[in-house]
């Protein structure tokens, strides 16, 4: 982040991270460097309420310019989405289907390129470029969240796939007999493992929260030792490794870099992961991947949007433009 005092350079890249609960922007310079960094919550959200959320992001992007022009535009959003198009569909994000949200940055900033991804991915890059998989072969990047989404760097290439949506661990399947999740099936490791879905298992095991039944309120209760929210986090935790651990037999990866805000658990969550990796990591090739809490915290997203642009082609397939 910027320090007190600091000059912010002009030709910055606006880096935008839209997520189901905080709709997040930057001014991040070429180095990576993140300046002026602001959120909101992802209100309205209902269905119908796309330009009404629009508005809401345009008036956070004006903020972070403070009438600068920025050099260029990158995006992080949740998916599916058609890409590289840009019509976003978040699982998490009713208000927008199919929105043209690539477009309409392009009419908003003409004459900039505009680049956008899956959030996952636009994380993943991050943490491939300035944070914990600088210089890995394979790494995943993992976000748990509002939703479970996955980005994937293989051979210093991100994989995005033909419509943009590769990587989506999210829907790894964890448990066959587990679950109902968003996408309509069962079982998936974000129907287990999001953090709405970490709260109403807690709530349905008995869990009494004293306020607001949120994952804050959660995290409080297990740290304190409460033996149902500690379970809640082992549980999101197992099913996690379990998914890390075939990812990484399928794409010999060999580190795995996991943010987002259920991520605040730190062992609670990743503690049961490593282990839940280790019981079923069995080949030699995956035994040293390393899970790792994402080094960029909160700004991974947003760094590695940046970085679609700042680390020229490097993490943009040639023709995506």
């Amino acid at each position: 982040m910027t320090p007190v005092g600091a000059v912010v350079p002009d030709d910055g890249i606006l880096a935008i991270d839209v997520g189901g609960t905080k709709l997040a922007a930057a001014w991040v310079d070429r180095d990576g460097e993140v300046h002026d960094r602001r959120q909101v919550p992802t209100e309205p959200s209902g269905p119908g309420a796309g330009e009404e959320l629009w508005t809401t992001l345009v008036g956070l992007l004006d903020a972070v310019c403070a009438g600068r022009s920025p050099a260029a535009v990158g995006v992080g959003c949740g998916g599916p989405m058609q890409w590289p198009a840009g019509l976003v569909s978040p699982l998490n994000l009713p208000a927008w289907r199919s929105f043209p949200l690539r477009s309409r940055l392009s009419e908003r900033y003409p004459g900039r390129v505009v680049r956008l991804v899956n959030d996952a991915i636009a994380m993943a890059v991050g943490e491939h470029w300035r944070g914990a998989g600088r210089d890995a072969h394979g790494l995943l990047g993992i976000v748990v969240s509002t939703g479970v989404g996955g980005g994937l760097v293989l051979d210093g290439r991100i994989v995005a796939g033909p419509t943009g949506n590769a990587g989506h661990i999210g829907h790894v399947v964890v448990d066959p007999s587990g679950p109902a999740c968003a996408c309509g099936g069962l079982g998936c490791l974000e129907a287990i493992a999001r953090g709405p879905a970490v709260v109403q298992w807690a709530l349905d095991q008995g869990w009494k929260p004293t306020g607001v039944a949120d994952g804050s309120a959660l995290l409080d209760a297990a740290r304190a030792g409460a033996e149902v929210a500690v379970a809640a986090f082992a549980r999101a935790g197992e099913a996690l490794g379990v998914a890390i651990a075939s990812a990484a037999h399928l794409l010999e990866l060999d580190v795995v870099a996991v943010g987002g805000g259920l991520t605040a658990a730190g062992d609670l969550l990743l503690g049961p992961a490593r282990s839940a990796f280790a019981r079923h990591a069995r080949m030699d090739f995956v035994r040293d991947c390393r899970i790792v809490p994402a080094a960029l915290g909160n700004d991974a997203g947003l760094v590695g949007a940046a970085a679609l642009v700042a680390a020229g082609d490097r993490y943009w397939p040639a023709g995506a433009d």
